[in-house]
């Protein structure tokens, strides 16, 4: 999943303009963007539109309230009938709350139909503060989890922070802490790893930023916010021809079974083959190879 758009799960307009963006993933959200009168409407919403997808051409998760918010078990008693490809949770504490949404999940598939496990999950890992302190517990809390993100304006809002980007556009230093430690749960986990949302979603310049840098450190994808986010989002997390050919010279300088190899003057090694399968995944997920 390289790009993962918002869509708020009250508005019937946006929601029926979804398929037509070119996002890899849809999240239909019943959190945020949704005021708190709205929350039973929005279920039902959405409930309904999960219903009426016919043949999916993207894969479409919904963001339910935080499990601390009382509001989780009737969010998911409205979508799990509509068989949605995955849960985000909002403001997870960490391992133990995968874990939990995923009991509660299994409960509701079987009542439902579904396999044991159909229902994937992204935890949000860092919106809390206290959530920072147990980011090595998602490591084989939940076969479910599929992807780790964080969040920046919940965390700021919680600590009361004056700003949490610099005035080039960077985050500040307790960002990017949370940041990394999103990037390395989620390899530890051996999930993917979700850079957050670019909320100024009229500068595609700051956008493009941050989606390379991301890439650079080991992201695979990010969230946005609107549909002109998504194609600057997909150019940048897709590999390009000369990365793919790169990953398969790589891959096949070992297939002699040897532990190290030269590549045209450049010693490698195994962690030289595990990013090159990455890559590969990649590229295969976009259908370019």
């Amino acid at each position: 999943m390289r790009s993962l758009l918002f869509v708020p799960g009250d508005s019937e307009k946006k929601l029926a303009k979804a398929e037509s963006a070119r996002a890899d993933a849809f999240i239909l959200d019943l959190e945020d963007a949704v005021a708190p009168s709205s929350k039973a409407k929005a279920r039902e919403i959405v409930a309904e539109y999960l219903k009426s997808l016919k043949a999916r051409k993207a894969r479409f998760y919904v963001r339910v309230n935080a499990l601390s918010t009382g509001l989780t078990d009737a969010d998911l008693d409205a979508v799990v009938p509509g068989r949605p490809d995955g849960i985000m949770l909002p403001k997870s504490g960490g391992g133990a709350d995968a874990i939990a949404l995923g009991a509660k999940l299994a409960a509701r598939e079987a009542i439902n139909g579904l396999p044991d496990g159909a229902i994937r999950t992204i935890p949000i890992a860092t919106e809390t503060t206290a959530s920072i302190f147990q980011m090595g517990s998602y490591r084989g809390a939940s076969a479910r989890m599929e992807a780790l993100t964080w969040g920046g304006e919940d965390l700021s809002a919680e600590v009361a922070a004056e700003t949490n980007r610099l005035e080039d556009g960077n985050y500040t230093m307790p960002y990017q802490l949370a940041r990394s430690l999103t990037l390395f749960a989620a390899v530890a986990s051996n999930v993917t790893p979700i850079d957050t949302v670019f909320t100024n979603f009229r500068d595609e310049a700051g956008l493009r930023k941050e989606a390379l840098a991301a890439r650079r450190d080991g992201f695979l994808g990010k969230m946005v916010i609107h549909p002109d986010q998504i194609g600057p989002v997909n150019e940048i997390f897709t590999p390009s021809k000369e990365s793919i050919a790169r990953a398969q010279a790589i891959i096949k300088a070992f297939e002699t079974g040897a532990g190290v190899a030269n590549l045209n003057g450049e010693m490698l090694d195994m962690l030289h083959v595990k990013y090159a399968e990455r890559v590969l995944a990649r590229a295969k997920a976009a259908g370019l190879v």
